[in-house]
């Protein structure tokens, strides 16, 4: 310390007592500064604790009044007596302004006082809250822990077991013991006890000091209870066909167990429904599906059940169960319908009115199962032709007719089908209808026979008109409508000896056709009978067929094959061996044959007389033969003659009329005189031709003919066996034969000495003329058949 050290603090040093747990600013002692005259400003440094053993900030000096001072307690840290030193020594240093200091000590002795009762661990600090389950049996649920300040210089615990613990208010059901034990005296049911209990605990020491803390005891709810409904309404009813999401009802219930506070239950429908769900937080019945009243199950049990189950916990909780019952009602939903929705009725021409066609109300109905929804009328008949029809009334739905109809007549000509629609409605409201179509087809009545459009017909045909050309048609109608469909037949005539039918009629569109040639020769005219049928009734009609004379048959000569010899010095025009031919046509006059030779004049050697205009002519020799001089070279000549019957035309009419030709064919060998010398002997050749010609009308001569052609053919084959073994065993064959169509000649030459003539042996064959150049169809078999043109034969192909 700097300067002088002076006695300048009075009252110091000095011993005093001060009694723990003293507030702040308890004074401890008081003290003076003396002030030397020689420093009248005062002090330079003020009082100061400068040392304190122990070290402590339980003491501060703070000024009285001038000059005078004192010692009080800070309050921190606060005097204890029993756990602190039992003094204070205070050094305390003071200097004023001439520089003059002191230092003194102040001893401070802290004297015991009788403390309250503390409470010890959390109850020293705080407020304890003690827990105790629902349900829990009674018994020591917390330990008080409290103390006596003084107990550490007792070195016992006499103080501590002589503490008296109080607990208020008495009425609650705790209790506490003399250890400071708190017990529960009954078991606690949330609900129905109270949740919470505030107890004041009280303990005293033996000098009547006490302390008081309060625990406050909460009741812990447990989950021992079942949650139950608090909806009461067990039925509700809805109509049907609800929308999806519309809401049925509110379930509601609680859980005793959060009686004060928000529930939290589970909502569940345990019964398997398509047609509801429930919201499982907030117990929602909604609609989900379509409910139809009209449609099974529901039609017959209109009343559905739900099992709801409220849960107080999503899994192994308690729950609870409530069936509740929603009756579906009715409503008028559905339209009557009608199977079928179209109908198709037929009626007769001419049927009289009032005649009952179609009961509708047989084939409609409304699903709707309510009576008052399922009632429906018939109404608004209307269509084509609805005039003609009628409903007898709007309930029985029956459709009559109002007047006959005949489709004759010129108001409903052409109208076979009337088309109605019937309107059928609901009664009640909203009125749903269908329509209903109705097509009535009138079916006609056969009232008229067929007419013709001529009462007969005449028809021109060329006799050389081909098989199956038409040669006119037929047309028949009658006033039934609608036209009826009339088919054609011949009934009688257009037959011969030879054909049946000759001709056939189109059944549909009454073309006639020819099945077979015409002969203007054989028939000049055909009368028919052609029947007209609406397959009910007939009507006939006379078809004359008259045949036109056509140049169709040739020229027919006899002999129209001939085989001769001549002398080479036969005088010119002399008719050759007297030979002529006899030409006859069936179409043509005699005049109108023309004769020239057409093939194998060779020189012009021959020719005929006359050349025209008469059915019979001469071969007569035009040139004489010059084989002398070579100009003739040939000794056998093959004359093919033509015979048309032409004559009689002009030139013009050669280039458009039919012309018809026939042909002879001739064999003429010339014989040398016998003096001649001649290098090459010529052989000659003699052919006969034979045709067996029958009438047309002879239709079994091809058959007979053929028969015996046969015979003949076998009988002369072995005789010609036998005649060429002959032949072979008696000389040499000589010669050849010359082929022709259907002609076999066999020319046989014996030689007896080299200079003699030879003889001639002739083998004729018959040719059978039945050659079949056309076919057809048999109408009534449908059969193929061939014919022959000329002579009318036929036969089956």
């Amino acid at each position: 310390l700097a300067g002088r050290r002076t006695q300048l603090l009075e009252g110091l040093p000095a011993t005093v007592t001060v009694e723990e747990n003293a507030a702040a600013g308890v004074s401890v002692c008081t003290f003076n500064i003396t002030v030397s005259p020689l420093s009248p400003e005062g002090v330079a440094i003020l009082p100061t604790i400068v040392n304190s053993n122990p070290l402590a900030k339980a003491f501060r000096i703070e000024s009285k009044a001038d000059f005078e001072y004192r010692v009080v307690t800070t309050g921190s840290p606060i005097l204890d007596y029993e756990t602190m030193p039992k003094s204070f020594d205070l050094q305390i240093f003071v200097e004023d302004t001439t520089g003059r200091t002191d230092l003194n000590r102040l001893i401070v002795q802290i004297t015991d006082k009788n403390e309250r009762p503390e409470f010890r661990g959390n109850m020293a600090n705080q407020t304890v809250t003690i827990y105790v389950l629902e349900g829990t049996r009674p018994g020591r649920i917390y330990q008080v822990d409290a103390a006596d300040p003084e107990k550490a210089e007792l070195k016992n615990n006499f103080l501590l077991s002589s503490f008296q613990y109080s607990l208020l208010p008495a009425t609650v059901p705790f209790l506490v013991s003399e250890s400071g034990s708190i017990f529960s005296t009954k078991e606690f049911d949330y609900e129905k006890d109270p949740h919470c209990y505030f107890l004041n605990i009280t303990v005293s020491d033996p000098h009547g000091l006490n302390s008081t803390k309060t625990v406050n005891i909460n009741i812990v709810n447990i989950n021992d209870e079942r949650p139950y409904f608090t909806t009461k309404q067990r039925i509700y009813r809805i109509p049907e066909e609800q929308s999806p999401g519309t809401i049925v009802a509110n379930i509601t219930a609680k859980d005793p167990d959060d009686e004060d506070f928000p529930s939290r239950l589970f909502y569940s429908i345990q019964s398997s429904d398509r047609y509801f769900s429930i919201n499982p937080s907030t117990g929602v019945l909604q609609v989900t599906g379509r409910i139809d009243r009209d449609a099974l199950p529901l039609q017959l049990h209109p009343n559905i059940s739900v099992i709801v189950q409220v849960e107080d916990s999503p899994s192994s909780g308690h729950a609870s169960e409530m069936e509740i019952t929603i009756i579906i009602d009715d409503i008028n939903d559905n339209p009557p319908e009608c199977n079928p929705s179209t109908f198709r009725k037929e009626a007769n021409e001419n049927t009289p009115a009032g005649t009952f066609l179609l009961d509708l109300r047989n084939y409609c109905e409304d699903i709707d199962v309510d009576p008052s929804n399922n009632q429906f009328n018939f109404t608004g008949l209307s269509g084509f032709g609805s005039n003609n029809f009628a409903l007898e009334s709007t309930v029985s739905g029956r459709l009559v007719m109002t007047e006959s109809i005949d489709l004759e007549n010129p108001a409903n000509l052409g109208v076979e089908v009337y088309s109605l629609t019937v309107r059928v409605q609901d009664i009640a409201c909203p009125n749903y209808s269908n329509i209903i179509y109705i097509y009535i087809r009138i079916k006609p009545v056969n009232d008229f026979f067929p007419v013709f459009s001529n009462l007969s017909y005449e028809f021109n045909v060329s006799e050389i008109t081909k098989v199956g050309s038409s040669i006119g048609r037929v047309s028949a109608s009658d006033k039934d409508w609608p036209p009826s469909a009339i088919t054609y037949s011949i009934v009688a005539g257009g037959g011969t000896r030879d054909y049946a039918n000759i001709f056939w009629i189109s059944p549909n569109k009454g073309e006639v056709k020819i099945l077979a040639r015409l002969d203007y020769e054989t028939t000049q005219k055909h009368i028919l009978t052609v029947q007209a049928s609406d397959q009910e009734k007939t009507t006939t009609a006379s078809v004359t067929v008259s045949v036109l004379d056509v140049n169709d048959e040739e020229p027919v000569c006899s002999p129209n094959f001939y085989s001769f010899q001549i002398p080479v010095s036969l005088a010119v025009g002399t008719n050759i061996n007297g030979f002529r031919i006899e030409c006859q046509d069936r179409d043509s006059d005699p005049r109108s044959f023309r004769y020239f030779i057409n093939e194998g004049n060779v020189n012009n050697h021959f020719t005929f007389s006359p050349s025209a205009g008469s059915n019979t002519s001469r071969l007569i020799l035009a040139s004489r033969f010059d084989y002398e001089s070579g100009l003739d070279t040939n000794w056998v000549y093959r004359l093919r003659i033509y015979i048309t019957d032409d004559n009689l035309l002009n030139a013009k009419e050669k280039a458009t009329h039919l012309i018809k030709t026939g042909t002879v064919t001739l064999s003429i060998r010339v014989i040398p005189n016998p003096t001649a010398v001649i290098a090459t002997t010529p052989g000659f050749t003699v052919v006969t031709k034979r045709e067996n010609l029958y009438s047309e009308l002879a239709w079994y001569v091809p058959f007979v003919i053929t028969l015996s052609s046969l015979l003949l053919l076998g009988l002369l084959g072995f005789l010609g066996f036998r005649l060429v073994t002959w032949i072979r065993t008696c000389c040499p064959l000589a010669g050849k034969a010359d082929s022709a169509p259907l002609i076999f000649t066999l020319c046989i030459f014996f030689s007896v000495e080299k200079k003699k003539p030879k003889k001639e042996v002739v083998v004729t064959m018959t040719k059978l003329n039945t050659v079949f150049d056309g076919e057809a169809r048999d109408p009534v078999t449908g059969k193929m058949y061939e014919f022959n043109t000329s002579s009318g034969a036929r036969r089956w192909k």
